[in-house]
């Protein structure tokens, strides 16, 4: 028998849920390899594929039995297993006969606590085929499935009813029971094109064999390129491309597993209705793919993925189109009965909208809104008119039929609407783009107006319910509180918005209900979990910075989102200086000495008491770097700060070789820590470098 060979585990199950499969797939093959690795099973590379009705594991070269596991046994002392005539004593005797072997045989360890008997055993790794069922096990029930269904009698659960196993080693099937189901080398095609049963005589023909005769691809990355290029090409055949198919390919690959792009066709009336209504009809309602011209105008045209090679595809495209076409009448409806009235007739109706409980109607907290904004258009000097507009118009389109019908057109409705009444293009476009970034990888605000309404709708919300005690915790965040301070953050600093957050943050509680105090403690509290969503942004921006630099800035706690991002890259900076190592160790030195001595008070150093030359030095030194530095911390220039406080290492250097801090004289001693206080002092305006760890 060879001493390893693939391995192929597939569970075949009902229709997997379309949006969770790719994350199954790749969870299934995570937690595979985890428990194949635990084991001491050595394998190759680890392959998943997945369809709609299966999730399969491929592992590779996997061992045929466990590394043998070697253990030390650690026995008496020595001198508790010999006596003074070097004869063993009973201690040593029962040791070397609990292990069935002879004094002569044991070892002997040497440790830090003095010598021992030892002797070191074997355990023999069981056979891999006999250790599996108990690894994919484990594996299953540890996949991320947010809502677990039972079957039949068994109390089983799982995402989806099982309804086959198939489990290979090389040709060979391991015949066992998983989750209730027997395991067999028999797996099933296409629900409707495949004629039955199909048996796996090896791994190596596991995804020939599936394509060829099962009509299925089970190799999920393949088929979602086989969509994308199919659906690509349908397009160009009309004159035409893909609009937005990037946020349906993965979910169109979960829906398939046979796919067939087809053309169909709706009635060029719809498309007066906005673009955005037949993108969000086609796609989140069918999953089809919508087509623009060169000039990125709508086609009326479509492309739908079956997931069936039909003899006869011009039924299959009609019975889509009659599909499509009632639901765009209904837009039309909603679309000419909403504009008969303005938007702005629509704000007295917000009140009999509940919000949240605790926070009032939806014109509560538009009115709200529109102060944060206000307030916040006065710290950026800019004309708060359109803001505070866009921010009383901006829920009013949650009263609209069309939003009623198609929720994620919220905002975007907002501004079709408010540009029909013709607000002001400010007004409009402010509203279409509050709600962003809505996910990640979505853009941020196009203008100022609408960074500015953005931030205070999402500021709104966190204080808001933070006042309320909602705020998030482990991982529930059923108001999506993270995602609003993460996209609260992304305008800040793409869109280049130096704010006082702390000060922001204060005014948007205020301005909740009377029964929500102000209070110190919440502020702190929303400004750590936004400040925490920072860490996150800006760690996963930069795989080189450290979480450590975060710390050092943290120390001096930024109001500006802006402010501590560039503290981060100046401090990042200074870590690559060649003498980084010199100035974080003397700081770290420097923090030490005064928490020791209390050191807390501020004096004044007297250039009299400073009567040694490299302590005269320094201090010469540090002055003129103060005076180089002030100007700099106006600007926020901090790399160039940390740049000039960097040509003081050799100073620093030469007062610790030289320099007893710790006197008798406490005159002298007060005086030398006043100096090393101030030295550290101008390294805190930027970040606490004792923080960083010595290179």
């Amino acid at each position: 028998m060879s001493d390893n060979a693939d391995f192929i585990i597939e569970i075949g199950t009902e229709e997997l849920p379309p949006k969770a499969l790719k994350n199954l797939m790749v969870a299934f093959g995570e937690n595979v390899n985890a428990n194949i690795d635990s084991s001491s099973i050595k394998h190759g590379d680890i392959k998943t594929f997945a369809s709609p009705r299966r999730l399969t594991v491929l592992v590779e070269k996997l061992a045929n039995k466990q590394s043998d596991k070697k253990i030390e046994h650690k026995g008496p002392p020595l001198n508790i297993a010999f006596d003074e005539n070097e004869k063993p004593t009973k201690a040593a005797e029962a040791f070397a006969k609990k292990y069935n072997t002879s004094i002569d045989s044991l070892d002997r360890k040497k440790t830090n606590d003095g010598e021992w008997l030892s002797i070191n055993t074997v355990i023999e790794g069981k056979k891999t085929t006999e250790v599996l069922p108990e690894l994919i096990e484990k594996a299953l029930e540890n996949l991320p499935i947010p809502r677990r269904m039972k079957w039949g009698d068994s109390k089983i659960e799982f995402v989806r009813p099982i309804h086959w196993i198939l489990m290979l080693y090389g040709d060979e099937t391991i015949k066992t029971s998983i989750m209730n189901i027997k395991s067999d080398n028999i797996t099933w095609g296409h629900r409707f094109q495949s004629s039955g049963p199909l048996k796996i005589s090896s791994v190596s023909h596991y995804l020939d064999e599936l394509e060829k005769n099962g009509y299925v691809i089970a190799d999920y990355n393949r088929r979602r390129d086989l969509i994308r290029v199919g659906v690509e090409r349908a397009a160009q055949s009309v004159g035409g491309k893909i609009k937005n198919g990037e946020i349906l390919y993965d979910e169109v690959a979960s829906l398939v597993e046979w796919p067939t792009p087809l053309i169909g066709n709706f009635d060029e009336n719809f498309l007066q209705l906005p673009p955005e209504v037949i993108i969000s009809t086609l796609t989140e309602h069918q999953r089809y793919f919508p087509v623009t011209d060169n000039d990125n105008k709508l086609l009326a045209k479509f492309i739908t993925v079956a997931n069936i090679e039909s003899k006869n595809p011009e039924l299959v495209i009609d019975g889509n189109e009659r599909v499509i076409r009632p639901r765009l009448a209904d837009a039309i409806f909603f679309w000419n009965n909403d504009q008969k009235r303005k938007l702005s007739s629509r704000k007295k109706d917000l009140s009999r909208v509940v919000y949240q409980k605790e926070l009032g109607s939806l014109f509560d907290k538009s009115q709200r809104v529109s102060k944060i904004a206000e307030h916040l258009s006065i710290q950026l000097n800019h004309n708060f008119e359109n803001v505070s507009r866009a921010a009383l118009l901006a829920k009013c389109d949650l009263l609209t039929g069309m939003v009623g019908e198609f929720p994620t057109l919220q905002g975007i409705m907002g501004y079709h609407y408010a540009s029909a009444d013709k607000e002001k293009e400010e007004v409009s476009l402010a509203i279409r783009d509050h709600y962003k970034p809505r996910f990640a990888g979505d853009q941020i605000p196009q203008t100022l107006d609408g960074m500015l309404l953005a931030i205070s709708d999402k500021l709104d919300t966190l204080s808001g319910l933070f006042s309320c005690g909602k705020k998030p915790s482990g991982n529930r965040d059923p108001f999506g509180l993270r995602r609003s301070s993460l996209g609260l953050i992304r305008i800040l600093i793409e869109g280049n918005l130096d704010v006082d957050l702390k000060n922001l943050i204060d005014v948007s509680l205020k301005v909740q209900p009377k029964n929500k105090k102000y209070n110190d403690k919440v502020s702190q509290e929303i400004y750590e979990f936004i400040i925490e969503r920072l860490r996150g942004y800006l760690l996963n921006q930069d795989s080189s910075l450290k979480s450590e630099t975060f710390d050092a800035v943290l120390f001096k706690q930024p109001s500006s989102v802006l402010d501590f991002q560039k503290r981060i890259e100046a401090v990042h900076m200074f870590t690559k200086f060649e003498k980084a190592e010199s100035l974080i160790s003397a700081n770290k030195r420097i923090a030490n000495i005064l928490k020791k001595n209390n050191f807390i008070d501020k004096i004044s150093i007297d250039k009299k008491l400073l009567d040694l030359n490299v302590e005269l030095t320094l201090f010469e030194t540090l002055n003129k770097t103060k005076n180089k530095i002030d100007p700099m911390l106006k600007k926020q220039s901090y790399t160039e700060i940390l740049n000039e406080l960097a040509k003081l290492h050799e100073p620093i250097d030469h007062f610790f070789d030289e320099v007893m801090v710790m006197v008798d004289e406490k005159d002298i001693r007060n005086n030398r820590l006043a100096l090393l206080s101030e030295l550290r002092y101008q390294f805190l305006n930027v970040a606490d470098i004792s923080r960083l760890s010595i290179i």
